[in-house]
């Protein structure tokens, strides 16, 4: 639908995020996902500022939720997410036990969230 922003095209508020994200991923590529974000420049900040502030160290460690990202992307479908994020994880971390035990989570909470849906569960007073 759009055409990537590449980094020699980059100007203003555009090149500025490039050269953040580049400089905390210590990365020397942009990657697609933000090249094409670039073509709405106050969309692309936002999406990377709040990117910044949700995966630094916090009450989960920084391995903990990218764990969590690919859980979701898996879920949601997303193969750039999911493929982007596990790269992100070992890169912080993470081990290739410790991605196969969460996919296995994954699947396990899909199938029984299914389970329950379709028995239509009600919720034990406890949990409540």
């Amino acid at each position: 639908m759009f055409k990537t922003i590449e980094e020699k095209e980059a100007t203003g508020k555009v090149k500025e995020v490039y050269e953040d994200i580049k400089g905390s991923r210590g990365i020397t590529e942009i990657p697609n996902f933000w090249k094409m974000l670039a073509n709405d420049p106050n969309e692309l900040e936002r999406s990377w500022n709040s990117l910044k502030q949700v995966m630094r160290k916090g009450a989960l460690d920084p391995v903990t939720k990218e764990l969590i990202y690919v859980a979701v992307s898996i879920t949601n479908g997303c193969e750039y997410c999911t493929r982007s994020h596990s790269y992100a994880a070992k890169k912080k971390g993470a081990t290739d036990e410790m991605i196969k035990e969460m996919i296995s989570v994954v699947g396990l909470a899909n199938k029984n969230n299914k389970l329950v849906d379709a028995y239509q569960v009600e919720v034990d007073e406890i949990y409540k």
